[in-house]
């Protein structure tokens, strides 16, 4: 089908903002490369106003973080019945929420490091410091922290001594108002992006990431600098299928579409642990999904087109 008017969806009001507007600039170069009439436009109070007048053949959402990624601009595009990329709102809403994508990839057989994830109310009612104490007991150290719900690591932190969990928390709760606190798994941190061709959902070469410290941060993730990106990531083939298998299993588990990028942890051992997965996967010059486009020896422009035409069939 050939694709008339393409909105590209970004920006937003999320702590995300400025990630998304570049994601959506890349996406919109790339399909003006091949021609499409297409327009970036935000996520403020005039889109649904100009959906209405001048209606897309469908959206492309590149929203990271909060309504972005929650299902809730989806819910917005399904009330108007403009087609859109990517995930229904309701597996949305499970992979958003990290402890609820956990549990249901844990039920198909997918390995993820044990957590507990707890309200800032807990710490209030319960008292902060026992229950610190009984997170360390329990799940030892190590541990890795991080908000149950949000993007790019911000409010994220690696906590090598229990003097350290507190402010951990702190800037976790700057972030979210419930915190994921899991036992830290190291290893070979790799991010799988998988697409799909004709419905079936197929993993792109794994990306590793190495970098100076133990956390793949926001600034690692955005700013070029001291974090290499190697694709395909340095994995024997039995590990590399195996994080394929991941990332399609997470990808078919939690009922997403179109497109979607799964982060693992490959340990020393080489087990493969699920992080958690994204359903509005970046698209900045920095990201992993257009690097695997790159490495798979695709250009990024046609892959977005044949992704939005096959959404129309």
């Amino acid at each position: 089908m050939e694709l008339g008017h393409v909105v590209v969806l970004a920006g937003g009001l999320s702590y995300e903002r400025e990630v998304s507007l570049r994601s959506g600039r890349r996406v919109t170069d790339a399909l003006r490369a091949r021609d499409i009439p297409v327009e970036l436009r935000d996520a403020d109070a005039t889109l649904l106003d100009s959906l209405a007048d001048d209606p897309p053949d469908i959206v492309f959402p590149v929203l990271h973080g909060a309504s972005g990624e929650d299902g809730s601009i989806r819910d917005v595009l399904e009330l108007v019945g403009v087609p859109y990329l990517g995930a229904r709102p309701d597996a949305c809403r499970v992979a958003w929420d990290k402890p609820t994508a956990k549990s249901v990839v844990r039920r198909a057989g997918l390995l993820t490091p044990d957590s507990v994830a707890l309200p800032k109310e807990v710490f209030h009612d319960l008292g902060a410091a026992s229950v610190l104490a009984r997170i360390v007991d329990a799940l030892g150290l190590p541990l890795f922290v991080k908000p149950t719900r949000g993007g790019s690591a911000l409010g994220s932190s690696v906590v090598h001594e229990p003097s350290e969990l507190s402010a951990a928390m702190v800037s976790c709760f700057a972030y979210g108002d419930a915190a994921l606190i899991e036992r830290y798994v190291s290893g070979t941190e790799v991010a799988v992006s998988v697409i799909e061709q004709d419905g079936v959902p197929s993993a792109l070469p794994a990306v590793e990431i190495v970098t100076p410290s133990s956390l793949y941060d926001y600034t690692a993730r955005y700013d070029a600098g001291d974090t290499e990106f190697i694709t395909p990531a340095r994995l024997s083939p039995d590990v590399a299928a195996r994080v394929t298998d991941a990332a399609v299993t997470a990808h078919r588990t939690l009922g997403l579409r179109d497109i979607s990028r799964t982060d693992l942890i490959v340990s020393p051992d080489g087990e493969v642990h699920f992080l958690e997965v994204n359903v509005a996967p970046g698209m900045t010059e920095t990201s992993l999904l257009p690097r695997a486009v790159s490495v798979a020896g695709l250009d990024l422009g046609e892959v977005c087109e044949s992704l939005l035409q096959a959404r129309l069939a």
